[in-house]
């Protein structure tokens, strides 16, 4: 079993660590840009300034990251809300597992949410992939982010799978810390939101006990995270037709950094947070079970909520009545809304240079009804 000093590579920052990290950041270019762009009209040489008297990462988060992230709220979308907070005990640590749209802002404005309510923030986990600059992994790391390490050779991934087992299971059990992760690796691009059985089967890497014990232990809460509008729709769209063009096709560096941007600044509606109950309570009875049989039916578990909770908007049920050529869900919405959502697609269409407009409409509405696929499937068990 991986030991804590086996977490150097990937923890986040410690207290002691925050002033070198600050220094180093602020010697970098793109990262004093970046602030002169969160912080219109301040000098940036002052926002410098109140960097260097940060002593903590709770201080960080409260000075800098905190009155960001209400800036995104407060000009990208129509409100945050959130349900369910009553299950979460302010005593208590959990894994919270939730559904993935956007890269950044899933588990920061998750984060608000907790942060309003009194309770500890999450440690996150965010994909090496995604850390292109050594200063974008200082940055995420002072913010509370721990590293998945990715496309690894088999050996290398599964040693790096039992360290980030540990390191979750240790920070849950032992440091009494929150985490965040994905129900999957990536986003959910066609927004049909599926637990992976791979990423429990990591979770389980470092019990020592059977595995309901050993998930009982992690305290699991399901999230549904609802965005009204998802900003990068149009690009992840872009991509399926992409990868129809082009089976060998592969996203880069930069794809992922016009995402990032374009998942801040793009209007996204409302947005709700949709809290679970932890699962616990249901894992009694899987024993009889074999291994895979459990994970598959733990999957199962989060699913079922994360699809029932999920928060539906006018115009999920707009893109499920067009997708499926029919007006099951015409009570759901107004001419007025349907009207909106679409001029909003053709919208974001009208972006793409020579795209096969038919097939990015249709892939838009199947990543909106997806949701609502989902639920109906839900309520019906």
């Amino acid at each position: 079993m991986a030991q804590s000093n086996d977490f150097e590579q990937i923890r986040p920052f410690h207290d002691n660590e925050v002033h070198g990290v600050i220094e180093q950041l602020c010697k970098e270019q793109y990262f004093l840009r970046i602030l002169s762009f969160i912080f219109l009209g301040q000098p940036t040489e002052k926002i410098v300034e109140q960097l260097r008297e940060v002593n903590t990462i709770d201080e960080f988060q409260q000075k800098f990251i905190i009155p960001f992230l209400n800036n995104i709220i407060r000009t990208t979308t129509h409100g945050v809300t959130a349900s369910g907070l009553e299950n979460i005990s302010k005593s208590e640590s959990y894994l919270f597992i939730s559904n993935h749209r956007d890269i950044i802002l899933d588990s920061a404005l998750m984060n608000i949410k907790l942060h309003e309510a009194g309770v500890e923030t999450t440690e996150i986990a965010i994909g090496d992939n995604l850390l292109i600059y050594d200063w974008i992994t200082d940055l995420v790391k002072l913010n509370k982010s721990f590293v998945v390490r990715r496309n690894l050779p088999a050996r290398q991934m599964m040693e790096a799978s039992e360290t980030l087992s540990a390191f979750i299971r240790d920070s849950i059990t032992k440091r009494h810390q929150n985490i965040w992760i994905a129900q999957r690796e990536g986003r959910s691009k066609d927004g049909d939101d599926q637990t992976q059985g791979s990423v429990l089967k990591m979770l389980n890497l470092s019990g020592e006990a059977d595995v309901v014990d050993n998930f009982r232990r992690l305290n699991i809460v399901p999230v549904s995270i609802s965005y009204e509008f998802d900003p990068c729709d149009y690009l992840k769209a872009h991509q399926f037709q992409l990868k129809r063009d082009d089976p060998q096709y592969q996203k880069s560096k930069s794809d992922d950094l016009a995402h990032m941007s374009t998942g801040l600044r793009g209007r996204k509606g409302r947005v709700h947070f949709s809290f679970g109950v932890p699962i616990n309570h249901q894992l009694d009875g899987l024993e009889s079970l074999n291994k895979n049989a459990q994970i598959t039916a733990i999957a199962e578990m989060i699913d079922q909520q994360i699809h029932k909770n999920y928060h539906l908007w006018p115009a999920n049920y707009v893109a499920y009545d067009t997708a499926f050529k029919t007006s099951e869900f015409a009570d759901r919405y107004t001419d007025a809304e349907r009207q909106e959502f679409l001029e909003y697609v053709g919208e974001h269409i009208s972006r793409l240079d020579g795209c096969d407009e038919q097939f990015v409409f249709d892939s838009i509405m199947t990543m909106y009804a997806n949701p609502v696929v989902n639920q109906k499937r839900a309520t019906e068990c």
